[in-house]
C-alpha cells in the first residue's frame, strides 16, 4: 500500500507499511515524547479493570466537585481541539505496541482542518457556492422545535444530508450535541470573518484571507484562554520562555517535523474525560438535559435522520435544542445558570462507565461491564501503547512524583484499588495525571507532569508549523501582544467568549440564545 500523506481523510491505517522501530517518527504519525524510556508500564487486565471501575464520580450532584475556574464549554472546546489534531482509526484490539506504526489522519497542526476539510476546491460540499468568492462554509437549518415550537429554518445546525448525517470535515464533531454546537460556532465565526473582510481583498482571495485570520485567532485563543485554564500557567510560561525540554521533534521527527506524542494523546490530554458532567442546563427548555439526550440529537451517535416518532428522529436539529451559550461560557448574565466543568480528578461521570446504548441484559461480570467503561478502555489502551509508568516519566523529567501514600490513599475507592495491585508504586500514566491534579491542585488544573506534557505538545505543534502565530512571533510570551491578528483588540486578548459572541452576531441575550429570542418564539 502506498504511503499516505498526513491529513489525508478516509483511509484506514491498519494495513499500512510498518516502519522500522527506533526513534525517528514520521510526521503524521504517533510517536513517543520520551523514546529513551524503553521499559513500558505493564499490569494485568484484572488490575486495570479493578482500578478503572473504581474511578467513578459518586457525587455528581455535589457542587464541590465543580471546577469553578473552567466553564463547561471548555470541556467540549477541548474535544473539538482534539479532533483538529488527532485521528487514530485503529480499534483497541488492533492497536500496535509500536505507536510509530499508527497514522494520525489529522495534520499535527492547529489549523482547523476538521472545519475546512481539504478546502473549497477539493471538498466543495462543505462550502456555500452562492457566497461571495465561495468563501463561506455551509450551515444547516433547524426543524421546528419538538417540546416547544421554536420556529424552523434557524441557521444553528451542522449541514446534513437527507439521512441526518453531518456534512463536515470531521464526522466525530457530530458525536454529541455540545461538540456539534461548538463546530457550528466555528462555522458561523468563519462566515462572520468573511463578512468583515469582504471588499478589502479580491473575491478570489477572500477564502484564504478569512481562513488565515480565523486560524490565527483560534491559535491565540488556544494558548491564552484554553491552555492556561487546564495547565499550570507557570508551566506554560516556562515552555514559552525557556523552550521545550522533552518534545524534541527536531531530533526525533522525520525531517524535523512534529508528530503526535502518545504520552499526550493516550494519557495527558484525556483529562477532559474527568471534566464531563452527567447533566447540563442546556437552554431554558431543557434544564437539565441528560448526557444520553446530548447523544440522541446527533447524526453520528444518535437518532437524527432515523425513522421514528421522536423529536430526535428529525433530519436536522429541532430548534428547541439550540445551545444557550450563556450557560456554557461566562458572559456574566444574571439569572442564567452557568454550567461548570467537573474537577480534573480520577473520577468520571457514571455515564462514561456506560459507553454505548445499554444492552437488553445488564453485564453479568466485571469484565463485561469493563467493556463499556471509558476509564477501563483508557487504562488498557495505555498498556497496549506501551506507555511508561508515571513514575519513570516523572523521574526522567526531573519532576518529583507523588508518593505511594498519596496515590494509594486508603480513604478513596480508587486509592484502595491501586494499592491492591501495586499500582500506587508503578502507576498508569493517564490515571496518575488525573490523581496528580486532584492531590496537588484540588482538580483546578493539571499538576506538574500533566502540565509539562500538554504545554510542550501544544506549543511544540505551533512552533513546528511554519505558518503558525508562534512561528511568526518567536519571542512571544504570555501577556504580550500578538502581531498579525485582524480583529481590534485581538493582539492583546482573544478568548473563547469573544469567538462565541462574534459567531452569534453580537452579545445580546437573544443572539446568544436563539431559543430565548422573541422573534423565534413558539
Amino acid at each position: 500500500m502506498p504511503n499516505i500523506e498526513p491529513g489525508t481523510h478516509g483511509h484506514q491505517p491498519r494495513h499500512d507499511v510498518v516502519p522500522p522501530l527506533g526513534t525517528s517518527f514520521r510526521a503524521g504519525r504517533f510517536g513517543r515524547m520520551v523514546p529513551e524510556l524503553a521499559t513500558p508500564f505493564a499490569a494485568p487486565d484484572e488490575a486495570l479493570i479493578d482500578l478503572g471501575l473504581a474511578m467513578v464520580d459518586t457525587r455528581m450532584a455535589d457542587a464541590a466537585g465543580d471546577n469553578r475556574n473552567i466553564p463547561a464549554g471548555f470541556t467540549y472546546l477541548g474535544q473539538f481541539i482534539d479532533h483538529d489534531i488527532t485521528l487514530d482509526t485503529t480499534t483497541l484490539t488492533e492497536v500496535s505496541q509500536d505507536p510509530t506504526t499508527i497514522t494520525n489522519f489529522r495534520t499535527p497542526r492547529l489549523d482547523l482542518d476538521s472545519v475546512y476539510g481539504l478546502g473549497p476546491l477539493v471538498q466543495p460540499s462543505l462550502y456555500d457556492r452562492h457566497s461571495r468568492g465561495r468563501a463561506k462554509l455551509l450551515l444547516g437549518k433547524t426543524t421546528i422545535g419538538g417540546k416547544e415550537k421554536i420556529k424552523a429554518e434557524l441557521p444553528h445546525d451542522l449541514p446534513r444530508d437527507q439521512q441526518g448525517m453531518a456534512i463536515i470535515g470531521d464526522e466525530r464533531n457530530d458525536e454529541n450535541l455540545l461538540v456539534a454546537q461548538t463546530h457550528v460556532a466555528f462555522l458561523r465565526f468563519h462566515n462572520a470573518i468573511v463578512d468583515r473582510l469582504a471588499g478589502t481583498v479580491a473575491d478570489d482571495d477572500l477564502f484564504d484571507a478569512a481562513r488565515r485570520a480565523v486560524v490565527d485567532l483560534y491559535q491565540a485563543m488556544v494558548i491564552r484562554d484554553f491552555l492556561t485554564k487546564i495547565c499550570d500557567v507557570n508551566d506554560v510560561e516556562a515552555v514559552l520562555r525557556d523552550g521545550r525540554r522533552f518534545f524534541r521533534f527536531e531530533t526525533f521527527g522525520n525531517y524535523g517535523q512534529p508528530y503526535m506524542p502518545v504520552e499526550f494523546s493516550v494519557a495527558a490530554y484525556r483529562l477532559g474525560h474527568s471534566m464531563v458532567r452527567e447533566k447540563y442546563s442546556h437552554n431554558r427548555i431543557f434544564n437539565p438535559a441528560t448526557f444520553r439526550q446530548l447523544f440522541d440529537f446527533t447524526g453520528k451517535s444518535g437518532n437524527l435522520g432515523t425513522i421514528g416518532p421522536l423529536p430526535s428522529n428529525k433530519p436536522t436539529l429541532p430548534s428547541d435544542w439550540i445551545i444557550d451559550w450563556r450557560r456554557f461560557v461566562d458572559f456574566g448574565v444574571a439569572g442564567v445558570p452557568l454550567n461548570f466543568s467537573r474537577n480534573i480528578d480520577p473520577y468520571l461521570a457514571p455515564a462514561l462507565h456506560e459507553i454505548g446504548r445499554p444492552p437488553p441484559v445488564p453485564p453479568a461480570t466485571p469484565q463485561e461491564k469493563a467493556l463499556r467503561s471509558l476509564a477501563v478502555m483508557n487504562l488498557r489502551r495505555g498498556v497496549k501503547m506501551r506507555l511508561p509508568s508515571a513514575q519513570d516519566l516523572a523521574n526522567f523529567m526531573g519532576i518529583p512524583p507523588l508518593t505511594p501514600e498519596q496515590i494509594g490513599d486508603p480513604t478513596s475507592e480508587d486509592g484502595r484499588a491501586a494499592r491492591r495491585h501495586g499500582l500506587h508504586e508503578s502507576t498508569p500514566l493517564w490515571y496518575y495525571i488525573l490523581k496528580e491534579a486532584h492531590v496537588l491542585h484540588g482538580g483546578a488544573h493539571l499538576g506538574p507532569l500533566g502540565s509539562r506534557i500538554v504545554a510542550e505538545t501544544f506549543i511544540g505543534l505551533l512552533q513546528g508549523d511554519p505558518e503558525s502565530i508562534l512561528s511568526r512571533n518567536r519571542q512571544w510570551r504570555l501577556g504580550q501582544p500578538l502581531n498579525g491578528l485582524i480583529l481590534p483588540g485581538a493582539a492583546d486578548s482573544f478568548s473563547f467568549k469573544d469567538l462565541i459572541a462574534i459567531s452569534a452576531g453580537g452579545a445580546a441575550p437573544g443572539q446568544l440564545s436563539p431559543v430565548d429570542d422573541p422573534a423565534n418564539g413558539p
